[in-house]
């Protein structure tokens, strides 16, 4: 594909000659023929040395001695030309002869059961949805149009997907919630969990990630959300509309998210808690308290960002600075020991 054609469909600015491009590469791995890209300025230092054929760059970067696209996002521009040259798996529409499929399920038109699947009594699949090999849907499940099921994934009764859904290998829907009550004996009963969780549009799971359902209500995960592998939804939790939760990451019951939050990876939020709309949660941090919207917070237990900063900066310092209070209680008392005999 030529350089040029790919500057058109990604809305890039081209400079230099119109060579041809037969792939995408990191900028340490490309090849002759191959595009590369830097978002991040770390790695402006091999530009110099690429073996690339062109390149994708910020405005804001110096003239190079390849061809490159330019762009405000080159990020965003590499995920696109990623797409031009991607190609997914996609299996043949239809339904494999391993697979069982209840005689009441409604499947429409472009459905994909790979094999080994289930797909339980009472489920709706939109048009399109790919359900790949030893996915298990349990009855009344509904998915929406365009959505893709990696093998591995089970979907409890009741809940609902809805349009271009992605869970990758291994993801669990609607399990049961952590739901149990002490008796006088010490021991637990186990309280019925009775919800369902919603997913809506163009959300992604990570593999292995799981989205409990709650005893009553929903367990929800809003419009555009994107959770890594290994993610902990509790039971009645809410995830706000294009939030990003990254790896281990974990919400106790009825925790909400608000829009466009940011979780860092193994982050932890006690349970009941209210988080605001883009509130970054950075990595590591346990939270035990709602987060104001538009705020950062760092640290267990969480607090203000920039006071974590030089908190964990002091904590380093705090043998020195043990011995130095040390060495003043001791200069103190000396001085005060003597202040007495001055007096008597």
């Amino acid at each position: 594909m030529k350089l040029s054609l790919i500057a058109e469909k990604i809305g890039c600015r081209m400079v230099g000659a119109d060579v041809e491009i037969v792939r995408v590469a990191g900028i340490e791995q490309a090849e002759a023929g191959d595009l590369t890209f830097v978002s991040n300025r770390k790695y402006i230092r091999h530009i110099g040395r690429t073996r690339a054929s062109a390149i994708i760059l910020g405005e804001d970067i110096p003239a190079v001695e390849i061809p490159s696209l330019r762009t405000d996002d080159p990020y965003l521009a590499f995920a696109h030309a990623l797409e031009l040259f991607f190609e997914p798996c996609v299996p043949e529409p239809g339904v494999h002869p391993t697979a069982v499929v209840a005689r009441c399920a409604l499947l429409a038109p472009g459905v994909a059961v790979g094999p080994y699947a289930v797909v339980g009594e009472r489920c709706r699949i939109g048009a399109g949805t790919v359900i790949h090999p030893h996915v298990v849907l349990y009855p009344g499940v509904e998915i929406g149009r365009e959505c893709v099921l990696h093998s591995g994934v089970a979907v409890r009764e009741g809940c609902r997907i809805g349009d271009r859904v992605v869970l990758q290998n291994g993801v669990v829907v609607g399990g049961d919630g952590f739901g149990f009550a002490p008796t006088r004996d010490g021991s637990w009963t186990k309280i019925p969990q009775a919800g369902k969780v919603v997913i809506e549009d163009d959300v992604e799971v990570g593999a292995n990630s799981t989205i409990d359902r709650a005893a009553v209500g929903d367990t929800t995960i809003r419009r555009g959300a994107k959770l890594d592998n290994l993610v902990q939804v509790g039971h009645g939790a809410e995830v706000g509309e294009h939030s990003v939760l990254a790896a281990q990451a974990g919400l106790a019951g009825s925790t909400r998210l608000g829009r466009r939050v940011m979780v860092g990876g193994q982050a932890g939020f006690a349970g009941h808690l209210e988080v605001g709309d883009g509130a970054v949660i950075t990595a590591q941090s346990g939270t035990s308290h709602d987060v104001a919207a538009g705020s950062t917070v760092s640290g267990s237990p969480a607090f203000r960002s920039a006071a974590w900063l030089r908190a964990s900066a002091a904590f380093a310092r705090l043998p020195e600075l043990v011995r130095k209070v040390r060495a003043l209680e001791e200069e103190i008392r000396a001085l005060g020991g003597g202040g007495e005999k001055n007096k008597s």
